[in-house]
């Protein structure tokens, strides 16, 4: 296996984690509190995404310049992506609120969703980085 392969095991596995622990916090009954819950969670995805760069370019990702970072996604996507998150964000928060009334099965769904949104984010930034490092090693 290649060099960039294993870097995307790699990183699936702590998409992976970060979606599994992630679900695990949202499982927890917490009526009323699902908003701060989300602040948490958020955190989380933030490390998932400084992981997953360092997986890649072996930098920590608050070395790299923001503007650079901005400049190659580009803005458009980064307000889309960005409104996108927040939307997803508040959404689970609401849904969550109503899923604690639901009891087990309810907080069932609560994993599911919180884990499969830190999932999909994750491939997504997953697949940039890959994207990115592609670029670079035919570059070289």
């Amino acid at each position: 296996m290649d060099l960039q392969g294993k870097k995307r095991i790699e990183a699936a596995l702590a998409i992976a984690g970060y979606a599994a622990s992630g679900g695990a916090v949202s499982a927890l009954p917490s009526p009323g509190a699902e908003m701060p819950k989300q602040f948490v969670l958020t955190a989380a995805d933030i490390g998932m995404y400084t992981l997953i760069w360092k997986i890649y370019f072996e930098e920590d990702l608050s070395q790299k310049n923001l503007l650079e970072i901005l400049a190659e996604l580009g803005m458009v996507t980064i307000g889309a992506v960005g409104t996108a998150y927040v939307v997803a964000k508040v959404s689970t928060a609401i849904l969550n609120e109503i899923n604690d009334w639901l009891g087990p099965v309810g907080w069932g769904v609560k994993a599911a969703i919180a884990g499969s949104l830190s999932s999909l984010f994750g491939l997504g930034w997953m697949l940039y980085c890959d994207r990115l490092y592609s670029q670079k090693e035919v570059a070289f």
